[in-house]
């Protein structure tokens, strides 16, 4: 098997969050190790993963990688030290260095903007609909909700002069939240993009409405009652939605957790550890582990884990349930960390299978009835 290099490299630039959300894949669910974790990644570490960034990009001849800043909240970092990592990585490695950041926007100053912005810095941020749905979830240690503090971030990433470094917004669906609503609150912030978060579960913890004995598909009919107004206006880019489309239309879909491109995700701690995809420490303890650190390994040694090629194994790593199922190269199987359970680690399909069935196979009705219409 042909192991695909590395392209996104996500950094752990800060280990700790000033926010205490509810439904935290680091911090909420199987894998607490994140409490042995440096706060900040230290100078010589950050100097130790550029160099191998260098290497794997030199080595695999690529024409660009992507570095995304992330925690916890990488803002803790403090920019001095973001921007220098992202200036010594684009002195360093020989490929063109595309930077992103996912932050929770409590933290965002005009101050930050400009140096973030001024380095061509990417900015997602994560909000969850109107200020109740947000705050039922996405709160402060001492209970206090965080949407007033994120209304104010966006305001000023709306900003003429900032605009460009918008990247758009992350929603973690909340079934308890009317859909159409939850769409409007994000589009009220002009995003260029939006994507919908399934949270994070596995068939040990299933996410809410997934739950053994359940039936019926919830997410799926909460995302389509927005595919419907999307459908129509296309007010936004909804990520999900547009890669589903696309590999209806005969395209292959460019995210994780959707179709059978290999991933090329890799992550590093802040103690410079290299490991798999973060949202495993949904799975259990240890799950992400590869126990291979940036001080003594390259990262084709993690390309070579068989983790790594469970991920880059496309058809022949998912279940046989999924092997047969019409709509498998769309779906891919879902996101690797929701197929796992105790009983078979990531061999099963999805926990949410349902639900991507019922979706991908009403999106592809809806666009087949417009083919059809075009053709006549």
């Amino acid at each position: 098997m042909t192991m695909i290099p590395f392209r996104q490299f996500v950094l752990k630039v800060h280990s700790r969050c000033n926010l205490a959300c509810d439904y935290c894949y680091v911090y909420e669910m199987a894998d607490q190790s994140w409490r042995n974790q440096p706060r900040r990644m230290s100078r010589n570490t950050m100097y130790q993963v550029v160099e191998r960034i260098a290497e794997h990009a030199e080595a695999h001849r690529l024409p660009s990688v992507s570095l995304v800043l992330h925690g916890g909240e990488p803002l803790l970092a403090g920019t001095g030290f973001l921007a220098a990592l992202i200036r010594h990585a684009r002195r360093t490695v020989p490929a063109r260095v595309n930077v992103s950041m996912q932050t929770n926007g409590t933290l965002l100053t005009q101050e930050h903007l400009e140096v973030l912005a001024g380095l061509d810095v990417k900015i997602g941020v994560s909000l969850d609909g109107d200020a109740t749905v947000s705050d039922r979830h996405r709160r402060f240690t001492n209970g206090e909700g965080s949407h007033r503090h994120v209304e104010r971030a966006l305001r000023l990433l709306s900003a003429k002069q900032f605009r460009g470094t918008f990247a758009g917004l992350l929603c973690t669906i909340d079934l308890r939240s009317p859909p159409l609503a939850t769409y409007e609150a994000l589009l009220s912030h002009t995003p260029p993009a939006v994507d919908f978060l399934l949270p994070h579960g596995t068939w040990t913890q299933p996410p809410p409405g997934r739950g053994k004995g359940t039936s019926g598909t919830p997410y799926a009919d909460w995302l389509l009652a927005i595919f419907d107004r999307w459908y129509d206006r296309a007010e936004t880019w909804v990520r999900m939605f547009g890669e589903i489309t696309q590999s209806v239309l005969g395209g292959t879909p460019a995210v994780e957790g959707l179709g059978l491109r290999p991933s090329t995700v890799v992550v590093v701690d802040t103690d410079g550890s290299i490991k798999q995809l973060d949202s495993l420490a949904a799975a259990h303890e240890g799950a992400a582990d590869l126990n291979l650190h940036v001080t003594r390994d390259a990262f084709d040694a993690a390309l070579s884990h068989p983790l790594t090629r469970l991920r880059q194994g496309g058809a022949d790593s998912l279940a046989a349930t999924c092997r047969r199922c019409p709509v498998m190269r769309t779906c891919g199987g879902g996101l690797f960390t929701h197929r796992y359970g105790h009983d078979g680690g990531f061999t099963h399909p999805s926990v949410y299978c349902p639900d991507l069935l019922h979706l991908i196979t009403s999106i592809r009705r809806r666009v087949s009835v417009d083919l059809s219409r075009v053709a006549q």
